[in-house]
């Protein structure tokens, strides 16, 4: 494929950069929280897998383990979260705690508010079409091997 062909805007960076800006919104709604929507998106991942290992957490965020852990020693010392578990990190389990859970509670109401302000500008039939689109990107990307895109959609 020559550089004139490659398709443009790069997927990654165009993501990246509606992440960024997704962040900084939902991170300034959350500011009187304490938490930031990273946080919050980990700390709801640990409910829904309650005593799974935290491989499964960093599954289900597609986060890489170390990533995930250096999350984790934020709530951590927050005294947001508990670890716990077996001999090594990959049986290590993660509990939200009572300060945890009523600082989510401030968190919460606070994320439905730009959760629902940004669906509502962004329009609801686009936003149900879009995270289908997403979950698409994320398979096709996942699909790749030695940078040979599979067909996914076939």
């Amino acid at each position: 494929m020559n550089a004139g062909s490659v398709p443009s805007p790069c997927a990654c960076t165009s993501v990246r950069r509606v992440a960024r800006v997704l962040a900084r919104v939902y991170d300034a709604s959350l500011a009187g929280s304490g938490m930031n929507v990273t946080q919050l998106a980990v700390m709801r991942a640990i409910m829904r897998h309650r005593k799974e290992p935290l491989t499964r957490v960093a599954e289900d965020l597609e986060m890489d383990r170390t990533s995930l852990y250096r999350a984790l020693t934020s709530l951590q010392r927050k005294k947001w979260v508990n670890l716990s578990g077996g001999a090594d990190n990959r049986s290590l389990t993660a509990t939200v705690t009572e300060r945890g859970y009523a600082t989510l509670s401030k968190a919460d109401p606070r994320w439905a508010r730009v959760q629902t302000a940004v669906v509502d500008a962004f329009g609801d039939a686009s936003w149900k079409t879009f995270v289908l689109e997403l979950q698409h990107l994320s398979e096709c990307a996942n699909a790749i091997t030695v940078g040979q895109p599979s067909d996914v959609r076939s």
